[in-house]
């Protein structure tokens, strides 16, 4: 990929970033930088964050069902997701342990060459919200899954 020559707004972009810890659409990422930047297109945060995921600057989060979101952090981690509110927070497995695929197979594949672990769960102001409003009663999937293997 040819590199791109130096801008403002991707540098905005990159710092913003390298800043959050929401791990944000591209939408909230143009929102974040409308005021610094009142000319930004949407296009524009588009096109930087592709070029910064491919560059390996950023993560791109493609999370299964769900709108992409980037992250900052480019160090070796997993993402957990609220399935409530989508609220997205960085997960670090024990002594680093990366998703291994020593071993993997599948039929009509060479090779597997990566593998990546989502996580779901209840972050706690859902938690907190759902315990007032249903106290005793928090039904999470976890436990409707339970339930059914008796069945």
């Amino acid at each position: 990929m040819a590199v791109l020559k130096y801008s403002k707004q991707r540098e905005a972009i990159r710092d913003f970033l390298a800043h959050s810890e929401e791990h944000p659409t591209a939408d909230m990422v143009y929102m974040n930088l409308r005021e610094s930047f009142p000319n930004i297109s949407l296009g524009t945060v588009y096109r930087n964050l592709d070029h910064l995921a491919e560059e390996g600057i950023v993560l791109r989060l493609d999370m299964a069902g769900k709108s992409k979101r980037y992250d900052g952090n480019i160090q070796p981690h997993q993402h957990v997701c609220c399935i409530y509110c989508g609220r997205v927070a960085d997960v670090y497995p024990p002594n680093g342990q990366k998703a291994s695929i020593e071993g993997i197979e599948a039929p009509g594949f060479s090779r597997i060459v990566d593998a990546r672990i989502e996580f779901d769960g209840v972050c706690d102001e859902c938690a907190a919200r759902l315990a007032q409003t249903m106290p005793g009663n928090i039904k999470l999937r976890s436990n409707l899954a339970d339930s059914h293997s008796d069945m």
